[in-house]
């Protein structure tokens, strides 16, 4: 039968068959009983997406505000308690000196390379073999030797040395600059991104904009990697600081941990320079002059002029005030009343420390740790007073100095006042660039979800952009389900390049190119092959499941504050509390802004009158090895406060062994009670240790003592695995 041919078909319907055919009313009738019911199982469907997302980011907010707070401590005690045991330690962390051999031209020819290591080897000036067989090397699971690695760390910082505050580039000598936003680790993303976008190379100019480190896996691959393409195109590759280019936040987000389990031997030098380069990345890149680049946001104080004079190199971490300033003044025989220049909580804790110091803890709320000093927190600032230039106003947090003058002073000290000031000054500018969010409303405000920062809002905007004849700003700094996302009228772009960044199949990656026109066109992608085989039900079921035992975790960690909070709606010990007094007290013992009615079925059951059986919110969770030893308050406070036990666990821990003396313990459990303001008796913490020595070698291994305080769901065996 040829192709043109056509073919008459006659069927033929027995009649009773054509009698049971339904009406077209009847069809139409079904067909929207079926899509009312595929709309609402959608509804239902995106309802679950969106809770889960608001579980993910909430717990993350939280965890960088434990962080703030911390930081803040150590800050504290270091300034007001210098003769506290472990004080040393804080300084080193806070204000950490390079050793100066490490600034020797050739320093690292005395690390010898075995003739056994099969990994890359690497020769400077780099060439394009050397950075492709580095490419492969990493692609091979292989690691560069530490010889290779210091040598290179050496070279970017010479190389950043010279490099301005803020980058400006241009698209008139290529056709396009591709952006990338956070990375954390993630080296699937950045290969993947290499494999679709293509190599840097002076066609394929790159920004990559800030947290290339932390929380992923290969930290240290994808920061190699981009420094290598720094060092080969300095003038097509550009990379800015974000949050994560800090060393303290290092030490929580593992990528301190990454480089010494990686780098036993020189990890320590290692760990030096990198904190040397990350603060000596440029904090911002223009384009055209008409696109902003940062990491993370603005206030209605950032000057990009002031940006641009700052010595950057001097914050060496965003969670530190230049503490340096201070003691120059401190240091001048007539300098009395600067050296009266303290705040009022500084003082009543210079003399009552342990109080006071409990007494912020038990009263902390969003704003209590907020970094941002923003001067407007309403959206009813005028739009001339917000556009004209701003006058950055100083510090004044509770846990720092106010760096205010009591009268006129010697115009020696007045110079030097000066330069303290704006050294305060220079350093809120970089708060507020590496952790600022926007949002809807107009107006700046404190970051108070994040602890540090500033919400700002399009007014902050569109006034910062028409101040410096911009037109865009592209930032990063928040993960976007899509990968990226337009707000401020479009005014304002972030783009996050870490896919599935808090679980397999939780969120794409993208990448944003820029042409002359300044049009941004954006690329998604997702690594894993496995999620793409998932169904949407399927990859949202997986999220929501891991988003929910986080959440379980920490209601199991805050289980005495969220029992008094019941009780005390519970005046007959009854075991129920109504929904709405439920919630009440989750939020405010748990301040993570969810929906917690709709979360109640996931989290507790309800008794045969409607009301919320509390109780059950805590009997799918245990210890992970209960020990005698340990009374259930102190065991609450250690799951509660883990990871901070962690951080201090690893200031002490200098030749990061993960081995520590019964004396090591000692010290970590000062710093922590004092950071808490909990009582622990020495006795108390001598039994725990020995409890914890469990060979008895007079030595304690953190990973098991960790280990022991993890919360356990108990449909699973220890080793984290599920059982049917």
């Amino acid at each position: 039968m040829g192709c043109g041919a056509s073919v008459a078909i006659e069927t033929h319907m027995p009649r009773d068959q054509a009698a049971k055919t339904p009406s077209p009313a009847l069809t139409m009738k079904a067909a929207v009983l079926i899509q009312g019911w595929y709309r609402r199982y959608m509804a239902r469907l995106e309802m679950r997406r969106r809770y889960t997302w608001n579980i993910f980011t909430s717990i993350e907010y939280a965890g960088e505000q434990d962080q703030l707070q911390l930081s803040g401590f150590f800050s504290f005690m270091l300034d007001n308690f210098t003769q506290l045991q472990g004080s040393d330690l804080i300084s080193q962390l806070l204000e950490p000196v390079v050793e100066p051999w490490l600034d020797r031209e050739l320093f690292y020819d005395s690390i010898l390379v075995p003739e056994s290591y099969a990994g890359p080897r690497l020769s400077f000036p780099l060439s394009v073999s050397d950075t492709n067989g580095l490419l492969n090397a990493f692609k091979d699971q292989q690691s560069l030797h530490a010889r290779y690695v210091l040598q290179l760390l050496y070279e970017t910082k010479k190389l950043l040395q010279h490099m301005p505050n803020i980058v400006q580039l241009s698209t008139s000598y290529t056709k396009e600059i591709t952006i990338c936003g956070d990375l954390h680790g993630r080296l699937d993303d950045l290969l993947l991104i290499f494999y679709k976008n293509g190599l840097p190379s002076a066609e394929t100019p790159y920004v990559f904009n800030g947290d290339f480190v932390d929380r992923g896996k290969k930290s240290v691959e994808v920061v190699v990697l981009l420094f290598a393409y720094l060092l080969l195109y300095p003038d097509h590759m550009h990379l800015n600081r974000g949050n994560h280019e800090d060393h303290i936040m290092n030490l929580r987000y593992g990528f301190t941990k990454e480089v010494m389990q990686k780098y036993k031997s020189n990890g320590r030098e290692i760990l030096q320079l990198f904190q040397d380069v990350f603060s000596l990345l440029p904090v911002a890149t223009v384009i055209d002059g008409k696109v902003l680049v940062v990491h993370g946001g603005i206030s209605d104080q950032t000057d990009l002029d002031l940006l641009g004079s700052m010595d950057r190199h001097k914050i060496k971490s965003a969670l530190r005030f230049p503490r340096h300033s201070l003691e120059q003044l401190a240091v001048h025989p007539s300098s009395k009343q600067l050296k009266r220049m303290r705040s009022t909580d500084t003082s009543a804790a210079t003399t009552t420390p342990r109080p006071q110091l409990r007494k912020r803890r038990c009263a902390l709320n969003r704003q209590d740790t907020s970094f941002s000093s923003s001067s407007s927190s309403s959206s009813s600032s005028s739009s001339s007073s917000l556009c004209s230039p701003p006058t950055p106003c100083g510090f004044s947090p509770s846990m720092h100095c106010n760096i205010l003058p009591v009268s006129p002073l010697p115009e020696q000290e007045e110079q030097e006042w000066k330069q303290v000031r704006r050294s305060s000054v220079e350093w809120k500018q970089m708060v507020d660039i590496l952790w600022s969010d926007p949002r809807s409303q107009d107006g700046c405000s404190p970051n108070t979800f994040r602890g540090g920062g500033c919400y700002f809002g399009p007014d902050v905007t569109r006034c910062l952009l028409l101040r410096h004849g911009l037109q865009l700003m592209v930032r990063s700094h928040q993960c976007k389900q899509e990968g990226y996302e337009l707000c401020h009228g479009g005014q304002v772009i972030t783009i996050f390049s870490a896919s599935n960044y808090y679980e397999e199949g939780s969120n794409r990656g993208a990448y944003v190119k820029l042409g002359r026109d300044l049009l941004p066109r954006f690329y998604q992608y997702q690594v894993s092959p496995s999620t793409r085989k998932l169904t949407l039900t399927q990859r949202v079921c997986a999220a929501e499941d891991s988003a929910l035992r986080a959440l379980k975790e920490k209601v199991f960690a805050h289980r005495s504050d969220l029992l008094a909070g019941f009780q005390h709606f519970d005046q007959t010990n009854t075991g129920r509390v109504s929904l709405s007094e439920w919630a009440q007290v989750l939020e405010s013992v748990l301040r993570l802004d969810l929906p917690w009615r709709t979360l109640r079925p996931r989290l507790a059951q309800l008794a045969s009158d409607g009301s919320v059986d509390y109780q059950s919110c805590f009997k799918d969770m245990g210890p992970g090895l209960p020990l005698a030893q340990v009374t259930p308050g102190l065991a609450e406070t250690l799951f509660r406060y883990r990871t901070d036990i962690e951080v201090i666990f690893n200031i002490i821990d200098k030749d990061h062994s993960g081995l520590i003396s019964m004396e090591e313990f000692r010290h970590t459990w000062r710093l922590f009670s004092a950071h808490l303001g909990v009582d622990v008796t020495n006795g108390a913490i001598d039994d725990l240790a020995r409890s914890m020595d469990f060979n008895k070698d007079g030595s304690i291994d953190f990973t098991e003592f960790l280990e022991a305080f993890r919360v356990v769901h108990k449909l699973e065996g220890r080793d984290g695995q599920r059982k049917d």
